[in-house]
């Protein structure tokens, strides 16, 4: 959506206190730990952007609480799995020898959106190493959240998403659907006998970029819509407006959970 879209469809600007009343309309609160994926252009027109958004969440959640957000870098990947776009086959070998490592300091985000692309720099927020699926957290258990993220497994036991679910946070899914809700691929491992596949990425080992390739279990997020919308019949979903966008509130656990069951059925169907 251009600017001027986000203007005719907006009925008066966000503020930071318009939304920060919006989001305690949703049930957020001081000292939660909270998971928000996000869409700007959904919010409508916000005064000073994704950076007014940051600072509302900020406000209220505060320091004694943590906020996480996604920091994927979905292009430090093998470039022969890439579709959006593809690149000529001949080129394979070419980037995977001349790709640099990941650096959480300066990697960028990629298809996650601006709120998401602006937390990750923002002051005090760190960032877990992992060059595809690294995420990054704020306030009193960021550190804890983002340290030791594995490179096999990615979004499993020793990820971020595991940690969030020992911490009972949130997911605030914010103008976006369940298939952008990574805590649902927490489930997928914990599925009997999940496909596993090996991906590649570079790191760096001895001061030196290297190619890797590290085991992983195979996502299929094209489920997740129905798993959410199955979900919300448990009545775990708080729904209202924040901005312009419809927003959605829940535990992590509780989803989790409930996607595992959700697969297991479909797995023994």
């Amino acid at each position: 959506m251009s600017e001027s879209e986000a203007i005719a469809k907006t009925p008066s600007p966000r503020t930071l206190e318009t939304l920060k009343n919006d989001f305690r309309q949703l049930g957020l609160q001081p000292e939660m730990t909270i998971i928000v994926h996000s869409s700007l252009s959904s919010l409508g027109w916000v005064c000073g952007g994704s950076v007014t958004v940051i600072q509302a969440l900020m406000d209220i959640i505060t320091p004694n609480g943590t906020i996480v957000m996604p920091a994927h870098s979905g292009d430090y990947t093998d470039p022969a799995t890439w579709e959006n776009p593809p690149v000529p086959s001949d080129w394979w070998s070419i980037i995977r020898e001349n790709m640099p490592a990941f650096d959480p300091q300066i990697t960028p985000t990629r298809a996650i959106g601006k709120i998401a692309e602006n937390f990750r720099i923002f002051p005090q927020v760190l960032r877990s190493y992992h060059p595809v699926v690294s995420f990054a957290a704020w306030g009193k258990h960021a550190e804890n959240i983002i340290k030791n993220h594995s490179l096999d497994y990615s979004l499993g036991e020793s990820s971020p998403l595991a940690r969030l679910y020992d911490l009972y946070g949130w997911v605030l899914l914010l103008g976006v659907s369940y298939d952008s809700c990574t805590c649902l691929h927490l489930a997928e491992y914990r599925v009997p006998q999940p496909q596993e596949v090996q991906r590649g990425t570079v790191i760096v080992e001895n001061n030196q970029p290297v190619w890797k390739n590290y085991q992983d279990v195979e996502f299929n997020d094209d489920s997740f819509n129905q798993i959410g919308a199955a979900f919300e019949q448990t009545q775990a979903v708080k729904i209202a407006p924040v901005g312009s966008a419809e927003a959605r509130f829940f535990p992590v656990k509780l989803a989790v959970d409930f996607a595992v069951d959700w697969l297991n059925n479909k797995l023994s169907c």
